[in-house]
């Protein structure tokens, strides 16, 4: 972790467990969730470089699973949310370590 994205990681994995629970929920689109986590700069480079890895491939195996529908996807949006809850307590993990 470097010392300009220690400060702002913590926050950021705050904002990425809210939007998960939102992107739960229904109340936010799984494109604008991806979007969202994307954008977390501070959380993504305060991590090792596999948990970006692992990260970006969940993100895009979501927008794949929202072109279509649950029972024509590979990929099980539920699957995806609980593979997401999983990195975000092993990210925190990382980060209060």
């Amino acid at each position: 972790m470097t010392d300009s994205t220690a400060p702002q990681a913590p926050a950021q994995l705050a904002a990425f467990d809210l939007a998960l629970e939102g992107l739960q929920q229904g109340t936010l689109a799984p494109h604008a969730f991806s979007a969202q986590m994307r954008d977390l700069s501070a959380l993504r480079q305060a991590l090792p470089p596999r948990y970006d890895e692992v990260l970006l491939g969940l993100l895009d195996r979501l927008e794949s699973s929202a072109l279509f529908a649950e029972e024509s996807c590979s990929f099980s949006q539920q699957d995806l949310i609980g593979s997401l809850r999983m990195w975000a307590g092993k990210a925190a993990g990382v980060l209060n370590a």
